[in-house]
């Protein structure tokens, strides 16, 4: 018979488990707050915390399989349902980097003052929803999430004064996080496309926040089966079935992607092999695709709509993309000439945040390799 073990001995050996350090952002969310003269403004009225049903139109209503026939009224539906959650992420996304270029306590309050009466009213926690529902749910996760980082983690401790409002806050944000990994999870794969990589982004910026290795490793497992969806020409068969909006949808995707990637990578997890450069393959087809998309329409059989394509927000993943790679000097050029990049989506002024240095050497992400 084996010997018994003390219930010290017992303890000590189940919790060594494997030490992990901290989870941490890229380096640029450490930026001290910047300091700027100026006129503070008026903190407006919070916006009424959405409480009811995620019970949305979808913009898509009516169309075909597809996916691609924007309904007009619908759309105008939706953006009525909606615009109090879009309010709050546009609006307090600019209050968080308005305070961090100026250093102004009143924008900083206001934010706080706009998160924490959505938090304290568990706001967009409705277990009743529909697909655009859970969508925006993530959406907003990301916006807020992505921006509140920069406050989470820059050398100033912009937050030391506000330690309950914040606890309140970052406790919101868990819970829509864990949200968002119930609902995302274990889809068919013909139903992962660029709505689970957004999924993933959002909980990846959380997991940050909150030290969650669970929810940390959730999105990257999101990010490998997204690889794994891109083919050897660096297509995304889910998304070329988007009809004539293929390459807008494809453009879509790599947000999310390249945040992922950046944010695994400042953590010791390099993405950038997987299914043999993936990412670097979708990111280089999208470019190619938008300068000629003539290749795209062949595969879709109809002419692609351009409009999103024309949007140079629509390019911010190029930020963390050339961070992550040694860009080609067209590459390097599109991101000078487009950016600087503020995208509310991934938390605001995302140039700023990925301030020109290569994750892989350390040299500066605008030199050849």
């Amino acid at each position: 018979m084996p010997k018994r073990l003390a219930p010290l001995t017992l303890m000590a050996l189940l919790l060594s488990g494997p030490a992990f350090a901290a989870l941490q952002p890229p380096a640029g969310y450490y930026a001290a707050v910047g300091q700027r003269e100026g006129k503070a403004p008026i903190c407006p009225a919070v916006p009424q915390p959405y409480t009811g049903e995620l019970q949305f139109t979808s913009k898509y209503e009516g169309s075909d399989s597809a996916r691609a026939t924007l309904n007009r009224k619908a759309e105008k539906n939706f953006r009525e349902q909606t615009s109090h959650i879009t309010r709050l992420e546009k609006e307090a996304g600019r209050m968080i980097t308005g305070y961090m270029r100026t250093g102004q306590p009143e924008r900083l309050e206001c934010a706080i003052e706009w998160l924490d009466r959505w938090a304290s009213a568990d706001a967009l926690e409705s277990e009743q929803f529909n697909h655009t529902g859970k969508s925006m749910r993530k959406w907003a996760l990301g916006s807020l999430a992505g921006a509140w980082l920069r406050l989470k983690f820059s050398e100033s401790q912009p937050l030391a004064d506000y330690p309950q409002q914040s606890a309140r806050i970052e406790a919101w944000f868990t819970r829509l996080a864990d949200h968002t990994v119930r609902e995302w999870s274990d889809l068919p794969l013909r139903k992962i496309n660029n709505h689970s990589y957004w999924a993933a982004w959002s909980v990846m910026a959380v997991a940050v926040i909150s030290d969650r290795r669970d929810l940390f490793d959730w999105s990257v497992g999101q990010f490998r089966i997204a690889a794994n969806q891109v083919d050897h020409e660096g297509y995304l068969a889910n998304e070329m079935r988007r009809s004539q909006r293929a390459l807008a949808y494809h453009n879509y995707a790599l947000p999310p992607l390249a945040m992922i990637a950046a944010f695994a990578e400042a953590n010791e997890v390099d993405l950038r092999g997987e299914n043999h450069g993936a990412l670097q393959r979708l990111a280089e087809r999208v470019l190619e695709g938008a300068r000629d998309p003539a290749a795209f329409a062949q595969r879709t059989g109809v002419k692609q709509d351009m409009s999103e394509l024309r949007k140079d927000f629509k390019y911010a993943w190029l930020a963390p993309y050339c961070s992550l790679y040694a860009c080609s000097e067209e590459t390097r050029e599109l991101n000078q000439e487009m950016g600087p990049f503020n995208s509310f989506r991934l938390g605001g002024e995302v140039t700023q945040v990925f301030n020109g240095r290569r994750a892989d050497s350390g040299a500066p992400a605008n030199s050849p390799p």
